[in-house]
């Protein structure tokens, strides 16, 4: 079997099972419902789980078409920006290290201005900034001149800090505002991830398919910039606004100095806070990386001198997030359905699965530095994909359940300074000759936050269940 046959095959066996389980997905989610609706009478009469059924919903469609819409544009691009600027435009690996810098040198610095500004001027409006500056750097992106170039970059980690930031601190907020349990926040970014993940790898394919029709590497960034404003209509129709605390009042300090001053001490004094950002340095941090490193690393080991079809490859990879938070989803309603008075609380239930998902994707790197087989590479590669499609879903609830809503926006932000820093640091070794030594790290650096998770938060959670059970009450974080 040719390689190309190979990928393809893949895609068709991930895409088959991937289908299956999305209908034990189903199967669960409805016997759930059936739970939900067996519940005694005195519950349907109060009309509580009713109302907020109808809140679910609502918030539910309004965040997932926006979401689908601003991954799409993100995910056209993945696949071929290393190609573009290595293939297509001709620079040496070692230019193209220095751009990838620059976004994240970009992000680095916009991150904590970002999640205050969100916070203090509004979630919806920096999503909205969002629309324009990407859909600039998409621009910039299409002109082979460094200056041009290196200011896409600029613009794309700005970008960057605002997808990942704005828009689920928007979510968490207005699930706080229509009373929705965490349960249900759970349910919508479990959601969220199988949809990013249905969109990436529709993206892959498109793109595949765009680039050989035109020939051309920069036509999926076309693409990309038509989705952006396509979603800045929709945000500026769907959405309302909301903030953190003292949001929407006039203030002076531009650079929020003081906010991130209280940011900062609020973390400083919270050992799981602290926590919380280790594992999104050190996963987030290592997925950056991947991004950049897994084209070189499946050439290396390819045998002949042919093109791999990156599109499929891409897929692959996102059929592969999307099996992932398929049994996050799985877990979450089976724990749900399941719980009983000496059952896991939530907060104990996810800590234990971020401990599990980067344990595992400490494995699934390592494994594919010590493998000299493309094929082995390829599927370790992929299971550590499965490990992002659960830790998006995890992640946002473990900090939808710490972090209170004045500051959400600016922590989740604060915690990507430390991310960034990481991500140049290794991109600025040597790319090529220090491959192995840059994914052998992150393995390690997995690793290690996968014990202070299980060792910080989950032993904080069992104490705290623990303490509740004894006073005959349920745990309980407010978010808020």
């Amino acid at each position: 079997m040719s390689q190309t046959g190979f990928y393809e095959t893949q895609l068709v066996v991930l895409s088959v099972f991937c289908g299956v389980s999305m209908l034990v997905d189903r199967y669960v989610a409805n016997k759930a419902k059936k739970q939900q609706h067996a519940q005694s009478a005195d519950d349907r009469l109060e009309g509580g789980r009713m109302n907020t059924s109808g809140a679910l919903a609502a918030l539910t469609r309004k965040y997932l078409i926006v979401y689908a819409i601003v991954m799409g544009a993100d995910w056209l691009q993945g696949p071929y920006v290393y190609s573009l600027y290595r293939e297509q435009y001709q620079f040496p690996e070692r230019l193209v290290a220095v751009l990838f810098v620059t976004g994240f040198i970009s992000a680095g610095f916009a991150a904590p201005l970002v999640g205050v500004w969100a916070d203090q001027h509004g979630r919806r409006k920096l999503c909205l900034a969002f629309c324009v500056t990407y859909t600039l750097a998409c621009l910039c992106i299409m002109v082979p001149f460094l200056p041009i170039l290196l200011l896409g970059r600029v613009m794309g980690g700005v970008s960057t800090s605002i997808l990942f930031s704005a828009f689920e601190s928007w979510l968490i907020s207005a699930s706080s505002a229509a009373a929705l349990p965490s349960a249900d926040l759970s349910t919508i970014m479990g959601r969220a991830t199988l949809v990013n993940g249905i969109v990436a790898t529709a993206a892959g394919v498109f793109s595949n398919q765009l680039v050989g029709t035109t020939q051309n590497f920069a036509s999926p960034f076309i693409a990309s910039g038509a989705l952006l404003i396509l979603a800045f209509v929709v945000i500026r129709g769907s959405w309302s606004e909301n903030y953190g605390s003292g949001g929407g009042t006039v203030d002076n300090d531009v650079f929020q100095v003081k906010r991130l001053g209280q940011a900062w001490r609020i973390v400083r004094q919270d050992p799981l806070l602290l926590v919380l950002g280790l594992t999104q340095t050190c996963f987030e941090g290592s997925m950056y990386l991947f991004v950049f490193l897994w084209v070189p690393s499946l050439q290396e080991v390819t045998v002949g001198a042919i093109t791999l079809p990156f599109g499929y490859i891409f897929s692959s990879f996102m059929i592969s997030m999307m099996l992932g938070s398929l049994l996050y989803t799985v877990i979450v309603s089976y724990s749900q359905r399941a719980a009983t008075k000496g059952s896991d609380s939530s907060l104990t239930l996810h800590a234990k699965l971020s401990s599990i998902v980067c344990a595992v994707s400490a494995l699934a790197l390592a494994a594919s530095v010590y493998s000299r087989d493309e094929r082995t590479r390829f599927w370790a590669f992929c299971l550590f994909e499965a490990c992002v499609g659960m830790y998006y879903p995890v992640q946002g609830t473990l900090r939808g359940t710490l972090i209170s809503n004045e500051h959400r926006a600016t922590l989740s932000s604060l915690f990507r300074v430390p991310l960034n820093i990481f991500v140049v640091f290794s991109l600025l070794t040597g790319v090529s000759s220090a491959r192995r030594a840059v994914l052998t790290a992150s393995s390690l650096m997995l690793a290690f936050s996968s014990f202070m998770t299980g060792a910080v938060i989950v032993d904080r959670a069992d104490e705290d269940r623990s303490s509740s059970h004894a006073n005959g009450n349920g745990v309980s974080v407010d978010r808020d």
